[in-house]
């Protein structure tokens, strides 16, 4: 998922000094009657605490229902893995007692589920440059279920709610090195089937459910390749990243992620109306469906100056942003004044485009995302599904744009 910022900023090695503002707690019984009827799930990511500062008691948990923890990895035994120790569960945050066990990351999620009763936490396993071990671990019967039983054992001794299995892809085309092989797409399912059963078998033990669900691409033609008949029982729902239609591999400028598409033939060659149908048209029930959202623009250089810089020629990247990818607090708070913001009436979208800097920048706001928002309520979708958390302004503007159509009478 966005696994594009995780190499990056894994690399940084100083953390800044604590942000001390939290969001205020509120009275649990408010907090369950304000429970949405759709799901409104935010990764979070692990690294937001190096470079951005963003910590896990920065969460605005009453706009959510889940969060899911970006990323655990798979190990070369074959079992689930932290990826980051240090940020998941040894950095003492400021209210961590002297002998709290427990530490980072994980132990702040429990207390944000303390202080917010509707809240669930799934661990994300994989991601762009974490998926590289699951064609192994799917491979045998002892592999998956080797893994499996590691995944129940990770849920309860760190206390989330479920796992979401991030395979970027089953179907093939993740990142350069990855293990792939011709089996994987069947593999996929039987590595679900054994992820379930040994999920269900811990929540007997325990008394209770724990989520299986994955993040899947937004690609017809990849999915066109699995067996949804048979994964989609197997899950709670499916996590769509219904985004990244454009960006520095494509030929011309596009939109990160058009509602409709923008065009008859657009350069995109993509929506997230065309991806969540295509899921529909391959039998999975609307309500099982997650809509993602993108918290996160995506920018090109050296564009020239006709139909205010969308669909056109680049040559290069803004200098200084890594892919090419602007978090939406940057826009909003650097590039919302000086840059020119257009409004496509078609993909239902803005776009930014500075003729002096030959800079166009495609991204969602407040208005496109209360817009995504109605279309999945109008479209019977379990929810909407965004990455991250850290991206979204101090105001959490765009989580509140969702929250507040979502829960609109």
């Amino acid at each position: 998922m966005a696994g594009f910022f995780t190499s990056l900023l894994m690399l940084m090695l100083l953390l800044i000094p604590f942000a001390s503002s939290t969001h205020a707690q509120t009275d649990a019984t408010e907090e369950l009657a304000a429970v949405p009827p759709y799901r409104i799930i935010g990764y979070y990511a692990s690294w937001a605490i190096y470079g951005d500062g963003y910590f896990v008691t920065d969460i605005p948990a009453d706009l959510l229902t889940h969060i899911n923890y970006a990323f655990a990895f798979v190990s070369d035994e074959g079992e689930i893995a932290l990826a980051d120790e240090w940020a998941d569960a040894q950095y003492r945050y400021p209210n961590d007692s002297p002998d709290q066990p427990l530490l980072g990351n994980f132990h702040q999620l429990r207390l944000l589920k303390q202080a917010h009763p509707h809240l669930q936490t799934l661990i994300s396993i994989g991601g762009w440059t974490g998926s590289g071990g699951f064609s192994d671990v799917a491979l045998t019967p002892d592999s998956r279920e080797k893994f499996a039983r590691s995944v129940a054992a990770f849920v309860t001794r760190y206390g989330f709610d479920g796992a979401d299995i991030d395979w970027e892809y089953p179907t093939g085309g993740g990142a350069p090195g990855n293990t792939e092989r011709p089996d994987d797409a069947g593999n996929f399912v039987l590595l679900l089937e054994a992820l379930r059963a040994a999920l269900d078998e811990q929540g007997q033990r325990d008394d209770r459910h724990y989520a299986l669900t994955i993040a899947a691409s937004a690609s017809p033609s990849a999915n066109r390749r699995l067996d949804w008949s048979q994964i989609h029982p197997l899950l709670d729902w499916i996590n769509v990243m219904t985004y990244d239609m454009s960006g520095s591999w494509s030929r011309v400028t596009g939109f990160n992620a058009p509602l409709y598409n923008s065009s008859e033939n657009p350069p995109e060659g993509n929506s997230t109306d065309s991806a969540m149908r295509a899921f529909l048209d391959l039998g999975v029930p609307a309500d099982k469906l997650v809509m993602g959202v993108p918290f996160y623009g995506r920018g090109w250089a050296g564009v020239r100056d006709e139909n205010n810089g969308l669909h056109q020629p680049f040559n290069g990247l803004p200098a200084g942003v890594p892919e090419g990818s602007f978090a939406y607090h940057a826009l909003a708070d650097g590039f919302a004044g000086t840059y020119q913001r257009l409004w496509h009436e078609a993909a239902q979208v803005p776009w930014l485009y500075a003729a002096d800097a030959a800079t166009m920048i495609s991204y969602d706001d407040p208005e496109s995302l209360g817009i995504k928002a109605s279309y999945a309520r109008e479209s019977g979708f379990g929810g909407i599904m965004f990455w991250e958390l850290s991206q979204d302004s101090e105001d959490s503007a765009l989580l509140r744009s969702i929250y507040q159509t979502l829960n609109a009478p």
